[in-house]
């Protein structure tokens, strides 16, 4: 009940929020976010474009550039439109920002494996040049150090709890810059923490990729109960802000737990709930492959 309680005081909080604000206003185009989002959509775009035109092309698959796409548009919104400022008064809007980074952003971008299309936009010599850079050891060592699937869970986890921190979390709504750091870090984790998950079999496996994704949605689940059932609030940036949007701070903290804990918790399980679909139809074909060895080799030797 008091999960609904806040929920309808949250759509009563925006309803004065427009759909021409939402739409139009308090889009404020900053130079350190759209510069890198222009230039990563225009590279994906004339690589797309030449590996389609090369005979002798990767394969353009049509679901890596859809992902590309709605990653490309969701970091926009994340990171540009009203959600960012709106996120500076409200902490649910601040917590539904960070998800839709972490959850939404990253897992599609990793999911539409861009390095391809990044390289092909380069004139073939610094094509060449940017390729054996990547393949050399100091490269190779540090990828396989920070994609390591410890590390990245760790990485991930680490900057969440870390950046909720009260006296930390608080200087982001007053330093621009120390709010660039918090977002990056969470894209930045959230990209290498989706890695392993999309490279499955080389890196963790089903059963293990089970227990990253467990073990996430354990922690994550914590801190938004914590947030949630605090008996005051955390922040005190939002104990001034919160209340023009007829919520107090404490309610406007208890909805930001709730939209980490379950919708950000349900995400989760629905990735669970898939790679023990996969690694149960894995172990079935596995086990049909071996039973038909056996088959095979019985009846040799009876035919012997």
């Amino acid at each position: 009940m008091q999960s609904v309680h806040l929920v309808q005081i949250a759509l009563a909080s925006t309803a004065e929020f427009s759909l021409r604000e939402a739409v139009f206003g308090d889009w404020t185009w900053p130079p350190l976010v759209i510069v890198p989002l222009l230039v990563t959509l225009g590279l994906y775009c004339l690589g797309t474009a030449k590996m389609l035109a090369t005979r002798a092309r990767p394969s353009v698959r049509k679901g890596a550039v859809i992902c590309f796409a709605l990653g490309w548009v969701s970091l926009l919104l994340a990171l540009d439109s009203p959600i960012h400022e709106l996120g500076e008064q409200l902490f649910w809007v601040h917590m539904t920002q960070h998800e839709i980074l972490m959850l939404v952003s990253a897992p599609l971008l990793v999911a539409s494996r861009p390095l391809v299309p990044f390289l092909y936009a380069l004139s073939p010599p610094w094509r060449k040049r940017v390729a054996d850079f990547g393949h050399t050891r100091v490269v190779q060592s540090f990828w396989g150090l920070i994609s390591a699937p410890v590390f990245a869970w760790l990485f991930s986890a680490v900057a969440l709890w870390i950046w909720h921190a009260p006296w930390l979390f608080d200087r982001t709504l007053h330093s621009e810059w120390i709010h660039a750091a918090q977002h990056t870090s969470f894209f930045a984790s959230a990209l290498i923490f989706w890695w392993p998950l999309a490279n499955i079999k080389p890196s963790l496996g089903y059963g293990g990729g089970l227990l990253y994704v467990f073990t996430t949605a354990l922690h994550t689940s914590l801190l938004g109960v914590l947030l949630s059932f605090a008996s005051r609030p955390w922040y005190a940036s939002y104990m001034a802000t919160a209340p023009l949007w007829h919520l107090s701070a404490l309610e406007d903290q208890q909805l930001g737990g709730l939209i980490m804990w379950i919708p950000a918790g349900t995400l989760l399980l629905i990735v669970f709930l898939f790679l023990l679909v996969r690694w149960m139809h894995e172990s079935q074909a596995r086990w049909q492959f071996t039973r038909m060895a056996e088959l095979t080799h019985s009846s040799h030797g009876a035919t012997e």
